[in-house]
């Protein structure tokens, strides 16, 4: 696979990374353990090298088992994981105060059986906790080698601002997609001014772009999308256009609509990885091939002209949630 570099780091990556959220976590039944860890091992063999987890995932299980699959290829991989929240849970509050996130490095570092965390993220904005404070932290933790690079996870331009000038951002994480452009408003330019690396978390839609799902597929109650919006039977029904115009030029190009979905993400800009997520190997697969998937400039224009004919319908998120990001 193909090779980017995050911003102006250095942190080299695989072009596309592997989000294991749903391996066990918000999606209904979790994969079990042993098949779980085969397909994260079949991943590096297929050349991804970029692996993001955090605590809150499980709680604390998804670490455990992103450490158990990755330990024996430690040195082939980068691995992100993120801090934030109280506890562990993100249902019991933010916490970016520094001795937590200290905390929080020590025990991800024993779950995640290695020395060093690669890329430590803020996982949420703490409005209680003065930005210079989390990234002065995370520059410290640095300095002692137990965490090589620093990111934000949903925040906005003004304080990857302020947390870039006490210590370098290595990637801002964010939800960006076909179905999801908020990014390219603010975050996007900023990114690109400060030379910070942007990783789409859900570049799939939360599966919707992939075309295997439409406005009767059920949802489990435990499945983190039937409390979304943009999930709701109608709102899946509004937005099938997206996903026939993704039909529609993945028979052109011989590609799947989730592979035009990723290499649409690609091309916008050199230093953005996307990270989709699956629990299938052939899916994984699927989602590694559209890092050869090439799109032309007037395949682009074409995209992008189309793409301004359909509108969403739905919010990304329910209020509670949607209340935390971009601050």
């Amino acid at each position: 696979m193909q090779t980017r570099k995050l911003g102006n780091s250095g942190l080299e990556v695989s072009a596309l990374g592997f989000g294991c959220m749903g391996l066990n976590h918000a999606y209904g039944t979790p994969l079990p353990k042993q098949e779980a860890i085969a397909l994260l091992r079949q991943a590096v063999e297929a050349g991804v090298t970029f692996f993001d987890t955090a605590e809150v995932y499980g709680p604390f299980t998804n670490e455990e088992l992103v450490g158990e699959a990755l330990a024996p290829l430690r040195d082939r991989v980068v691995i992100a994981t993120k801090f934030g929240f109280k506890v562990g849970m993100s249902s019991a509050g933010m916490d970016s105060r520094p001795e937590h996130i200290r905390d929080v490095a020590e025990a991800s570092l024993k779950r995640l059986k290695t020395d060093r965390i690669d890329l430590f993220y803020q996982h949420r904005v703490d409005p209680n906790v003065p930005m210079e404070d989390v990234a002065g932290t995370v520059r410290d933790l640095i300095a002692e080698g137990k965490v090589k690079h620093f990111g934000l996870s949903e925040a906005g331009a003004a304080s990857i601002r302020r947390a870039h000038a006490v210590q370098p951002v290595t990637a801002l994480q964010s939800e960006y997609s076909m179905w999801w452009r908020e990014p390219e408003n603010a975050v996007l330019p900023v990114c690109e001014e400060l030379g910070i690396g942007f990783v789409p978390f859900s570049p799939l839609g939360r599966g919707f772009l992939t075309g295997k799902m439409d406005a009767s597929t059920p949802l489990a109650k435990d499945d983190f999308r039937s409390n979304i919006p943009r999930f709701s039977a109608q709102a899946r029904q509004a937005n099938q256009a997206l996903v026939d115009l993704l039909g529609r030029i993945g028979a052109s190009k011989n590609a799947t609509p989730a592979q035009i979905a990723l290499a649409w993400l690609l091309a916008q800009k050199p230093w953005i990885v996307p990270i989709p997520g699956t629990t299938k190997l052939h899916r994984l697969q699927e989602n590694i091939g559209a890092a050869d998937l090439s799109l032309g400039a007037d395949e682009l224009r074409h995209i992008e002209d189309a793409l301004a004919g359909i509108t969403v319908q739905g919010d990304r998120y329910p209020a509670h949630l949607a209340a935390n990001v971009d601050k």
